[in-house]
């Protein structure tokens, strides 16, 4: 481990345990090992998987409870550069929104989770456009770390201390809350 230049992370969205387990483990390595950190977006690993040259890039991700976790890119030669904010979102207004940011321009959509929003009517649209989702593979460490070196060797990282996470929406605890007990209502 003392070998390794440095750490790349998941930071979200994400499911809340999950982003948390993986961050709090690059924190520890992170302190003990003196090394630099980069934390990538979930959905910026799945945008940089996309083919194609079409001037945008719409990467989504199921979010459960009918939502998915969106945004949006717009290609800059080899790279990506995000046009607004991660969000959580209905996959139909998802969808609609990314037919008004990109003003109708051509995008290339991509997913692990295509089926969150293949059955929505806005989607029939995108079809009509001769538009598709390309399916990746839920396995984004290679992407991860691929995103992170880049970002390492331009000096761009954090430490321990400031690593944080992005997780889009609260935590179910959060939402739940309710004069000191949570329950699932």
């Amino acid at each position: 481990m003392r070998d390794v230049g440095g750490y790349a992370v998941a930071s979200g969205p994400g499911s809340f345990t999950g982003v948390r387990v993986g961050l709090t483990t690059m924190k520890a390595w992170g302190e003990v090992y003196g090394k630099p950190i980069v934390a990538v977006s979930r959905l910026e690993a799945l945008a940089a998987q996309s083919g194609g040259d079409s001037p945008y890039v719409a990467a989504f991700a199921d979010a459960q409870r009918a939502q998915v976790f969106g945004v949006v890119y717009r290609r800059d030669g080899a790279d990506l550069m995000r046009v607004g904010e991660e969000m959580v979102i209905p996959p139909g207004r998802f969808v609609e929104f990314v037919a008004e940011l990109t003003e109708g321009g051509r995008v290339s959509w991509v997913s692990m989770d295509a089926n969150c929003i293949l059955s929505e009517e806005a989607w029939k649209g995108r079809e009509r456009r001769n538009e598709t989702i390309v399916s990746v593979s839920s396995v984004l460490a290679p992407v991860i770390g691929r995103l992170g070196a880049k970002e390492l060797a331009a000096g761009r990282s954090t430490d321990a201390l400031a690593l944080d996470a992005n997780y889009v929406r609260r935590s179910d605890a959060e939402i739940f809350w309710r004069g000191g007990t949570a329950h699932g209502r």
